[in-house]
């Protein structure tokens, strides 16, 4: 019973957070929606850096959870999984100078740096993982990986909450900065297998 109400909650969150917030965030790299005045300043500082970190973001995001789910079906695992990778290494490399010359707090600022560092390594290990055909090591890096690409959610679930409840945004926004992909990463490390499964028929 508990795999099942975890099943329903995970495909609750892909379909009322995740496809919406990749959607909006591909509008936003490609111009199609208008960005916040912050973003589009930074957009104007770094023009190919930004649009390419935010298509790139937003197409992990929403294939990650198709990778994991055919997990049992190589022939469409390997090459999802390889464009997933793709997508993580430009999301992940263009996140660095994009957090640098981000308007933001230090402290955020901060956060979406080691967040990218973070998104790198463990791809990074999942790769070397799968290259040694250590399945259930790659397996564990994977979902720990997707566990921080799920970053970009979180914290616009966060800052969103604190403009509906009027607290104060700074301080909110820069700790949603870093909460909003470790505390994901610390459950799918806590059990990565239980989530996995639930994920898969």
């Amino acid at each position: 019973m508990s795999r099942l109400v975890l099943r329903i909650a995970i495909f609750s969150i892909i379909g009322f957070l995740i496809i919406p917030v990749g959607a909006v965030a591909i509008g936003s790299g490609t111009g199609l929606i208008a960005l916040p005045y912050e973003m589009f300043v930074l957009a104007g500082r770094a023009p190919f850096l930004f649009p390419a970190h935010m298509l790139s973001s937003a197409m992990a995001l929403l294939i990650a959870p198709i990778v994991i789910a055919c997990r049992h079906r190589p022939e469409l695992h390997r090459p999802l999984g390889r464009l997933l990778g793709v997508f993580v290494v430009i999301g992940g490399l263009t996140s660095l100078p994009v957090a640098i010359m981000s308007h933001s707090p230090a402290l955020a600022r901060a956060g979406f740096f080691v967040q990218g560092l973070v998104w790198l390594y463990l791809f990074g290990s999942a790769f070397i993982a799968i290259r040694q055909r250590n399945i259930p090591r790659h397996a564990h890096f994977v979902m720990a990986m997707v566990a921080v690409t799920t970053g970009a959610v979180w914290f616009r679930v966060i800052t969103g909450a604190s403009i509906v409840l009027r607290l104060p945004f700074d301080p909110v926004y820069a700790l949603a900065a870093w909460i909003g992909w470790m505390v994901p990463l610390g459950i799918v490390l806590s059990n990565p297998r239980f989530i996995s499964a639930s994920l898969a028929r």
